[in-house]
């Protein structure tokens, strides 16, 4: 079992990925897709067209570890939008796992004048 903590930076690849690609496809999509790290900590999120395949992606300090979910029945929550990186937080991340989606919560409003 994964467990993430308050300061685990946690990326999602958003729109659907190919699943059949394993850690050296997955990390090339980090460095040059999502303009990210692959080596830094934390983890990178994907899932399939379908969204009954996620995968997540890690550097351990000695290796790449990849961690992959299939859903037998439903769905994960999954943003529907163009390929692009979006942060989530450790609580998000267990409540994609759980299958409740956050993405379509209200968002904060921000006034300056009324």
């Amino acid at each position: 079992m994964l467990t993430f903590n308050e300061n685990t930076e946690i990326y999602l690849w958003t729109g659907a990925t190919d699943m059949r690609k394993s850690v050296n496809g997955l990390s090339a999509i980090v460095q040059n897709e999502m303009k990210l790290n692959p080596f830094k900590p934390g983890y990178f999120v994907f899932c399939n067209k379908m969204r009954r395949l996620l995968k997540l992606l890690y550097w351990d300090n000695t290796g790449f570890a990849l961690w992959y979910k299939r859903l037998e029945k439903n769905k994960f929550p999954w943003p529907q939008e163009e390929k692009d990186v979006k942060k989530i937080s450790a609580e998000q991340i267990r409540w994609l796992l759980a299958g409740i989606d956050f993405f379509k919560a209200h968002k904060k409003l921000h006034f300056s004048v009324v």
